[in-house]
């Protein structure tokens, strides 16, 4: 019996490593479970939390947008700075710090929460430091996957089911916030986030990572030389460069239904907490399926086409939801606007780490980072700006339709950015 257990496991684990490679590396399995758990946390207090909590402590749109602006913020500065220290410094130790820094602000949020002590000023200084963290994190998250698979064949299945893990972890945590909230209450949610950094800080530990050979930054003046020179290179680099600019285009308006969500939950569609959580696990639905699609996917030839493909569903996803006074119907629509939104982030994900030089792997990646989350403030400041003033609605018809002469821009670059990938 024992021996046809283990012939049948030997079975499952072949055919698991023939569509899923990346998970024949055990730094890479170690990486996925930690992080899946920590994430569930983290986007639960980012993604549902804490806007709710907001929303609730003002009742106003525009703060709404302000406290995002002010979370996202910090972020943007960071996230280059980051970039450079990846290059530099061991990426396992630095994942580390983050998250030592991440369980002591989601500890002090647990603590304040349940002895009724949070206040909208407090929340918003315990955001900043959230997005700080953020910065610190992204660069460093996305770099440290290829360092976690031995064969560079695999790299692509890895960065792939690595955006498995955070749309998984998209559609767990705000899931078992909205339950938390209906049942338990705020102060649980920040509970659940401060216990989910235990296993990632273990799995790490027991990571055994080839050594990469390293650089102290010697200056401030040495950080902006290699800060300067990663963006020449990213200048420079036509692909590259396309990538990024269509990328913001998506941080600035692509997600800006994500900072209008609790104004849609409450008011629109005359929803509680509960209304929201569901409205907010749509997108990772359809993320998740769509990161199953690429994982499976070999190499990156065509990707750069279903970039524009997705810009241009995104932009129609945003301005349908926004005519949308059915919580079901808006349900449906956020499905589809996870799975375009997770396509075009992923396959620019997959097509810049496989085109870019591994010495400039970390800065470029911050690049990344700050093209697509970097805007988010911006684009959070932006979406609650123009629905203060218009209306929620008419602030995503706008944002949708800028999504849609983005994905035209693009389309002019394919030609060039097809060469590269075919070289």
């Amino acid at each position: 019996m024992k021996i046809w257990n283990r012939q049948l496991g030997d079975r499952v684990s072949n055919i698991i490593y023939q569509y899923l490679p990346a998970f024949r590396w055990r730094n890479f399995r170690l990486f996925f479970g930690g992080q899946l758990l920590s994430m569930s946390g983290t986007f639960m207090t980012q993604q549902l939390t804490i806007p709710w909590l907001v929303y609730d402590l003002t009742k106003s749109a525009w703060l709404l947008g302000v406290a995002g602006f002010v979370q996202f913020l910090p972020t943007l500065l960071v996230i280059p700075f980051s970039g450079v220290l990846s290059d530099r410094w061991s990426r396992r130790d630095l994942l580390m710090v983050v998250q030592i820094l991440g369980i002591s602000v989601s500890l002090t949020l647990t603590i304040l929460t349940f002895r009724n002590s949070m206040t909208f000023p407090i929340l918003l200084v315990l955001s900043v430091l959230n997005g700080f963290l953020k910065g610190l994190d992204m660069p460093v998250r996305h770099t440290i996957v290829t360092e976690t698979v031995d064969d560079r064949a695999d790299w692509s299945n890895a960065i792939a089911l690595n955006s498995v893990m955070l749309s998984s972890s998209l559609v767990l945590g705000p899931a078992m916030g909205g339950i938390l909230i209906a049942t338990l209450g705020v102060k649980y949610c920040f509970l659940y986030d401060t216990l989910s950094y235990i296993p990632a800080i273990f799995t790490l530990l027991a990571m055994r990572l080839k050594v990469r050979s390293t650089q102290i930054l010697t200056s401030l003046s040495d950080t902006l030389h290699k800060l300067r020179e990663g963006f020449e290179y990213v200048s420079n680099f036509q692909p590259i460069r396309a990538i990024l600019l269509i990328l913001a285009l998506q941080g600035l308006v692509g997600m800006s239904h994500v900072a209008l969500m609790p104004l849609f939950a409450a008011k629109i569609l005359n929803g509680d907490a509960t209304t929201m959580a569901h409205l907010s696990t749509s997108a990772p639905i359809g993320s998740l399926f769509a990161c199953l699609y690429l994982s499976i996917r070999r190499g990156i030839a065509g990707l750069e086409r279903l970039i524009v493909v997705a810009q241009v569903l995104i932009g129609i996803s945003l301005i349908s939801f926004s005519l949308s006074r059915q919580v079901g119907l808006s349900i449906i629509i956020l499905v589809f606007t996870g799975c375009f939104s997770i396509l075009l982030i992923t396959s620019s994900n997959m097509i810049i780490q496989t085109l870019v030089a591994e010495d400039k792997r970390g800065r470029v990646m911050s690049f990344y980072a700050l093209a697509m989350v970097g805007m988010m403030p911006f684009g959070n400041l932006l979406a609650g700006t123009l629905a203060h003033n218009f209306g929620a609605t008419n602030a995503l018809i706008v944002c949708g339709s800028l999504n849609i002469l983005g994905a035209v821009w693009f389309s002019a670059q394919l030609p060039a950015v097809s060469r590269w990938i075919d070289r």
